[in-house]
C-alpha cells in the first residue's frame, strides 16, 4: 500500500503568464474549486494518508486554502449559512509543505521529499495534469505496483505532433495497458520512440533519490526527473500503465477551457 504522495507545485507557470505573475496556476478554478484540490482529492481517494506539497515563496495561497478559516466559519454560522462550512473544511489528510528555494526543476522538487518519503515507495502527482473521473486515477498505478513490485509511471497515447511537449517512452507491451519501459526521451523534437507519453503520475521506490542526487542539470539548469527515471529503466526496471481515460493539461489554454466545460456538464 502507498501511504505518501508528493505534489510538486513550485513552478513559475511561465506558460500561463501574465496571470501566474500573481496567481499560482495550481489555484486556477475548475467549476469553483482550485485545480490542486482535484489532485489532493485524487490522492485521498487512492488511500494516501500524507501529502507533501513542494512550494516556492509566492505560493502561500495554496497553504492558506488547505488551512482552516475559523473566522469565515463564524461569519457563515452567524448568517445562517452553516451548510457552506463543509465546502471550506480542510481535507481529511495530513498535508506537509516544503519550499523549493531555487527553480532547479522537477527532479530537484521530488528530491526535496526524501526525508518525507523515507525508504517507502511513494506517489508523485503533477498538478497540471487533471482527470475528472469519479474514481482516483492513481489507483490503477498502485495496483500495478503491487503486481510488479517496481516503479510505475502513468502513460497515455498522444498525437505525434504533440509528443515534443512530453517525455516519451520506448516500451514493450506486457498485457493490455501495461508496458515494460526500456527508455525515456525528454521532449523529442524528431523521431519520438513511440506515441506513449508520460502523464504526470508516478509510483516510485526510494532508490530514485540517490539517482536524482547523481543527475546533472540539463537544459535551463534544471534537474530532470526523466533523466533519473531513464537510469532506473536499465537497473531495477520500470513499468508503464497506459490510461485510456481523458486527461486535461491545465497549463494549455484550450485544455483548461475544455475541462471547465466538462466539469460544469458533470455538475462537479
Amino acid at each position: 500500500m502507498i501511504h505518501r504522495a508528493i505534489i510538486p507545485a513550485a513552478g513559475y507557470g511561465i506558460r500561463n503568464l501574465p496571470v501566474t505573475k500573481s496567481i499560482p496556476k495550481e489555484m486556477f478554478p475548475i467549476a469553483g474549486r482550485p485545480t490542486i484540490e482535484y489532485i489532493v482529492e485524487e490522492a485521498i481517494l487512492a488511500g494516501i494518508e500524507e501529502i507533501l506539497i513542494v512550494l516556492s515563496r509566492n505560493k502561500n495561497e495554496i497553504m492558506n486554502y488547505f488551512d482552516r478559516s475559523i473566522e469565515l466559519e463564524c461569519i457563515l454560522s452567524a448568517r445562517g449559512k452553516d451548510y457552506l462550512i463543509p465546502k471550506i473544511t480542510p481535507p481529511k489528510v495530513r498535508i506537509h509543505y516544503i519550499r523549493q528555494h531555487e527553480a532547479l526543476g522537477l527532479g530537484h522538487a521530488v528530491l526535496l521529499g526524501q526525508s518525507f518519503a523515507g525508504n517507502e515507495p511513494f506517489a508523485v502527482l503533477l498538478p497540471d495534469q487533471v482527470s475528472l473521473q469519479r474514481t482516483s486515477m492513481l489507483i490503477p498505478l498502485i495496483k500495478t505496483f503491487d503486481n510488479f513490485s517496481t516503479n510505475v509511471i502513468g502513460l497515455q497515447h498522444v498525437k505525434t505532433e504533440l509528443l515534443k511537449n512530453y517525455g516519451v517512452v520506448s516500451a514493450k507491451r506486457i498485457k493490455q495497458r501495461v508496458f515494460d519501459i526500456e527508455s525515456i526521451v525528454e521532449k523529442p523534437e524528431i523521431n519520438p520512440p513511440s506515441n506513449l507519453a508520460l502523464m504526470g503520475r508516478y509510483i516510485l521506490k526510494s532508490e530514485i533519490f540517490e539517482l536524482l542526487k547523481e543527475t546533472r542539470p540539463g537544459q535551463g539548469g534544471e534537474i530532470q526527473l526523466t533523466d533519473a527515471l531513464s537510469k532506473i529503466c536499465s537497473t531495477s526496471g520500470m513499468i508503464g500503465y497506459a490510461y485510456k481515460e481523458r486527461w486535461y493539461d491545465t497549463s494549455i489554454d484550450l485544455d483548461y477551457l475544455k475541462i471547465q466545460q466538462q466539469a460544469i456538464h458533470m455538475n462537479l
